[in-house]
């Protein structure tokens, strides 16, 4: 009996350490948007749908249930406009559709980023003028995923998210 308890505190302690942490998801998810991000800069239209998939797993399965009440308050209020934006972005190849859509899932992320402060790096907002839309990066360099290369380094930094403390 003794021994069985013991198992199973143990069984417990590693079941723990194995759950997914809400900065480790929050991360994974900003690097599948980076990818999706990037892919639209290099007018990748496979390639945005590939890492739109991945974010779209990153986002249904984010730890919501280990925030904070002001942290799932948030997150509640942005989960399925992530969802929505990530889910149209998979299932097209038309770029001009991927990009729509980008916009309105760069809103929504900068909404759930800022909120949740769980980055473990900076993210800098952007600006494009001529989309009049942002995004995030995870560079200080412009690379505009609304023109690709035909307006690469349109745009401007006008936020910058610091890594998490």
């Amino acid at each position: 009996m003794k021994y069985l308890f013991i198992a199973l505190l143990l069984f417990a302690g590693i079941s723990r350490t194995n759950a997914q942490q809400p900065a480790d998801a929050a991360n994974k998810m900003l690097t599948a948007y980076y990818g999706l991000k990037n892919a639209l800069v290099a007018d990748n239209t496979a390639e945005a749908k590939t890492q739109a998939k991945e974010l779209l797993a990153n986002i249904s399965t984010f730890p919501a249930d280990k925030l904070d009440a002001a942290q799932l308050k948030n997150w509640n209020t942005y989960k399925e406009k992530l969802e929505f934006d990530s889910r149209h972005i998979s299932e097209t190849a038309a770029i001009a559709h991927q990009r729509e859509h980008f916009e309105s899932l760069s809103k929504n992320m900068y909404q759930v980023v800022s909120a949740l402060k769980l980055n473990n790096a900076a993210v800098y907002y952007q600006f494009c003028p001529m989309k009049k839309a942002t995004w995030l990066s995870e560079t200080a360099a412009i690379k505009n995923p609304y023109f690709g290369k035909q307006m690469l380094t349109c745009g401007k930094t006008t936020e910058t998210i610091p890594a998490k403390k």
